[in-house]
């Protein structure tokens, strides 16, 4: 052999042993544990802290993020940033700062994992790299889904009912805040099942990558050390985490997944739906998702046998791209079919279909069957379908329907859309006649009066997502039949021998001095008052509902956001129920997560009955559930609505109320008949 051959066999033997070696090397690396550096504190909501904790747990190494150092020598694998740090200037500077260092970071085989809330409307991540965005909004949610379940962060989570992170602590939201918009990014959780608004995004960036989200995981352990959370509920923080690190380490090795980006999703579609609904007229509503510049004109057509009515609708950029067609013309107790399509048509486009009853004929014998409810989940919920199968014949929402809690257009609006998108209650606005009301969460948030300076923007929202006969009124006190800027959303219905009065006691509260006394603020404001006043006294209707989401006594806690607060104003409506002998008169609240009957005696002359529902959704407040001299029945129980049947074909005609659960069962029932509420037989 020639020393050229011995030389070239030497070479290729070096070269294999370097590449053994260099492969060794990797290997262990990404078998040793990865370190992490991290920023947290206890922040001045939940008190609670301990992402660093839960990384040491889950097998991280874990040093304090340096803040005056790029992020490239922090000589780490991951660089974390626990919730709600947005809210520390060492955040805020360190990220501004150090945005290419960040960036560098990433790109050598790093993770960033970003869990900072924005608690402010449209705050985007200030590193990411061109090409790369995540746009923070503010808007709270207690559900988490898994978009992508089979990616390293997701895969062996525990899921319960198809939802990951249950179970925690009520005090503390498992997303505080979302992301609104994104691009070039993968979700990989979410806080609808739509799969948006996200919670936890991926992004690539040369061989590393980054992660945003809002989920509060990380706050598990307060001041001390003790849980703040349920043992089940540290053990998936703990799962999440041990999977971040083995996230890691398939980044530093390589071996992660491609990130493939989730497209955001285009206009939602949303609707049909049925909303106010008399003798002889309908209104429907439908958010189509196609463009409104060039599908500017849509056409309702309404049959009934050989009968055919239509009415054509904007699709309004005003009114979030969505209709609202009223058609007229209308036979009483009749049902119809309808159709909503856009003039012209527009390929693949099938039209919205639907139906509906109209209201039986004023002072003609008829049974109606209504349903009532408040506090509602924007979460699939076969509740909506018990409604149904129950032959409700019609429904009202009594507000917190759905939870909006922001003052946000684009965040009242997507909540809106959310909860109405829920397969469930999807099947039940397209046929079944709605109204609805608000409480505090879709007024604005919790325990809010009238002084609060966002609820314009939720008033808007609304306006955009209900069709109900009137939307308050106009700067010059006329009630408002058009979607356009207002006044408060009370409104009134009759259906058959039942009208329904539904109050606001939110958007005038604590503007103005009362009219009933004027050393104290007013809860309805002089204008709505003198509607109310005007529509009792010419109601002819066998029973009248007086409905708002909140209660007609004292909530019995510290909260204000009840009748008794505002006792001058509602004596002066019972007082004018007494003193003109208006029969047939109840109360109707919702809000307080505990259903319940009251029988306050012969306060407006007869037997006055006070029917609180609540909630359709899961969460009940045992402590809300209060004695009370004139309690007659309670429960305390998740899933249920008031089914209200009025039957004049009997006589003295009855009204029976019955307080049902989504499965059907019966909590407890209260029947009066017409002489029994004030009326002469």
């Amino acid at each position: 052999m020639t020393n050229e051959g011995i030389h070239r066999r030497s070479f290729l033997v070096g070269g294999v042993a370097t590449a053994i070696t260099a492969t060794a090397t990797a290997t262990a690396e990404a078998q040793a544990a990865p370190r992490a550096a991290v920023l947290e504190f206890t922040d001045q909501w939940t008190k609670s802290t301990g992402l660093a904790e839960l990384l040491r747990r889950a097998g991280f190494t874990v040093v304090p993020l340096d803040t005056t150092k790029a992020a490239t020598a922090q000589g780490v694998d991951l660089i974390a940033f626990g919730s709600f740090t947005n809210n520390d200037s060492r955040y805020t500077g360190y990220t501004a700062a150090q945005a290419a260092s960040l960036r560098e970071f990433a790109a050598s085989g790093r993770v960033v994992l970003d869990l900072a809330q924005s608690d402010q409307f449209g705050a985007a991540v200030p590193y990411l790299p061109d090409g790369t965005a995540a746009v923070r909004t503010d808007s709270d949610y207690d559900t988490v889904y898994p978009t992508a379940a089979d990616h390293p962060l997701v895969a062996g989570l525990r899921v319960v009912e198809g939802r990951l992170f249950t179970g925690r602590a009520t005090g503390i939201r498992v997303s505080w805040e979302t992301v609104r918009s994104w691009r070039s990014m993968r979700v990989l959780m979410a806080c609808a099942a739509t799969g948006a608004p996200p919670c936890l995004l991926e992004a690539a960036h040369g061989t590393g990558r980054f992660l945003v989200g809002s989920l509060t995981v990380d706050k598990c352990f307060d001041t001390a050390g003790a849980p703040v959370q349920p043992a089940a509920a540290v053990q998936d923080s703990v799962a999440f985490f041990t999977n971040l690190a083995g996230y890691v380490r398939r980044v530093r090795a390589g071996t992660a997944p491609a990130v493939v980006p989730t497209p955001m999703p285009a206009e939602a579609a949303v609707g049909p739906l049925v909303g106010h609904v008399d003798e002889t007229t309908a209104r429907l509503w439908a958010r189509p998702g196609l463009d409104p510049v060039a599908f500017p004109t849509w056409v309702c057509t309404v049959r009934a046998g050989t009968t055919t009515r239509t009415a054509t609708a904007a699709l309004s950029t005003a009114n979030d791209n969505t209709l609202l067609a009223t058609v007229t013309g209308l036979r009483p107790a009749t049902r119809y079919e309808y159709s909503i399509a856009p003039q012209g048509g527009a390929p693949g486009f099938a039209p919205l279909t639907g139906s509906f009853t109209t209201s039986p004929a004023a002072g003609a014998p008829a049974v109606v069957t209504m349903g009532l409810g408040s506090c509602a989940p924007s979460t699939p919920n076969t509740v909506w379908t018990r409604i149904a199968d129950e032959g409700c014949d019609s429904f009202v929402m009594l507000g917190d329907t759905p939870y909006v809690d922001s003052a946000d257009l684009a965040v009242a609006r997507a909540r809106h859309r959310e909860f109405l998108a829920q397969p469930e209650l999807a099947r039940l606005v397209r046929s079944t006649p709605i109204w609805g009301t608000w409480d505090d969460h879709d007024f604005g948030g919790n325990d809010f009066h009238g002084d609060h300076s966002g609820k314009r923007a939720n008033r808007t929202a609304f306006v955009d997502y209900r069709a109900n006969a009137t939307f308050g009124h106009a700067a010059n006190g006329a009630q408002l039949t058009d979607r356009s800027d207002g006044e408060g959303v009370h409104t009134s219905f009759r259906r058959g021998p039942v009208e329904v009065f539904l109050i606001d006691p939110r958007w005038f509260s604590r503007t103005e001095p009362s009219w009933a006394d004027p050393a104290k603020p007013t809860c309805l404001g002089r204008v709505q008052w003198d509607w109310l006043r005007a529509r009792l006294r010419a109601s002819t209707a066998t029973f009248k509902a007086l409905a708002t989401g909140m209660i007609w006594d004292d909530k019995g806690n510290a909260e204000k956001d009840d009748w008794e607060t505002y006792a001058h104003e509602k004596n002066a409506i019972l007082d004018l129920i007494a003193a003109e002998r208006i029969p047939g008169c109840f109360l109707i609240g919702g809000d307080i997560h505990v259903s319940r009957a009251l029988n306050y005696g012969p306060r407006v002359g007869y037997d006055l009955w006070q029917y609180i529902v609540s909630p359709l959704h899961d969460r009940t407040i045992p402590s809300l559930n209060t004695p009370h001299p004139n309690l007659v029945h309670s429960a305390v129980e998740p899933h249920v609505f008031l089914k209200l049947v009025a039957d004049t074909t009997v006589s003295p005609a009855t009204l029976t109320a019955t307080w049902i659960t989504r499965d059907g069962r019966r909590l407890f029932e209260v029947r009066r008949t017409a002489a029994d509420l004030g009326h002469r037989v």
